[in-house]
């Protein structure tokens, strides 16, 4: 673990290799609850990730056969937290979920197991989630009362469409991994022993990609669900404008035209089971 916790065990590793890092929750026994603590290691480690360029894309995955099960439900309990405490903590919760979902690099979420109430969330914070045939998603705000947050009230929708999204919020049923793949939730299905070596495959391919027009591509997109056709329109001319400028779009340019391979390919997936 590159940031440790100060005053207890680390609830989170972190690790950059091959300029990819990646963020494994890891409280297996509460199978990755989203307790303050990892929350605060959570926020470090996206600040650290967001100063240093290098790192090209990021996996986000969970430890023991599980992704996150959502909020730590003891400790909501234990803080007895008044209206004006409730805002807060979502105030700082909201600091790093706006940091990740802004992050100007690709993100790619594993999931295995649970990913339920802020796993769930979690997970819709990715550009690209993958999934073993075992996982499941459960949007279980509603169960305890509470409203889904972590971004889901933004990303869900975006993802499956406005009725889709209240039917999912509102009957806070358990989404199985097939179900995930027909709605969009999930993008690919792996088997455990290939999901993170995937996701981190996918990963390392953004090594070869230009990071200015990563970066633009995914600003623009966010404009584009965001606004207006006009809205768009400017967004796209002002993201190429900048992208046509690179060092890495005339390299790109010149490989092609002389037959050399490209320095970002996608990586071939094996078939899903």
């Amino acid at each position: 673990m590159i940031i440790p916790s100060k005053s207890s065990p680390s609830l989170l590793q972190f690790d950059v290799t091959d300029q990819v890092a990646t963020i494994t929750f890891d409280s297996p026994s509460k199978r990755n609850a989203l307790e303050p603590a990892m929350r605060d290691e959570l926020a470090a480690a996206l600040q650290h990730i967001q100063h240093n360029k290098s790192i090209r894309a990021v996996v986000l995955t969970g430890a023991g056969g599980h992704f996150c099960s959502g909020g730590d439900l003891k400790n909501i309990a234990a803080a007895n937290l008044d209206n004006g405490g409730w805002l807060g903590r979502m105030q700082t919760l909201h600091d790093w979920v706006q940091l990740l979902l802004t992050l100007d690099r690709p993100v790619i979420a594993a999931v295995d197991g649970a990913a339920a109430g802020a796993g769930f969330s979690l997970a819709l914070s990715a550009d690209f989630v993958l999934a073993t045939p075992r996982a499941w998603f459960n949007m279980s705000f509603l169960k305890v009362g509470l409203v889904p947050d972590v971004g889901a009230l933004f990303t869900l929708p975006r993802v499956v469409g406005v009725q889709r999204a209240k039917e999912i919020m509102l009957s806070a049923r358990d989404i199985d991994a097939q179900e995930a793949l027909r709605l969009g939730i999930v993008m690919e299905l792996h088997e455990s022993d290939q999901l993170l070596p995937r996701a981190q495959a996918m990963a390392r391919s953004f090594v070869g990609a230009s990071p200015a027009a990563v970066a633009l591509i995914k600003r623009s997109l966010g404009t584009a669900l965001g606004g207006g056709l006009q809205d768009m329109l400017t967004s796209e001319a002002q993201a190429q404008s900048l992208a046509a400028g690179t060092d890495e779009h005339r390299e790109a340019v010149n490989r092609f035209l002389t037959k050399q391979p490209p320095l970002f390919a996608w990586p071939a997936q094996d078939k899903q089971p």
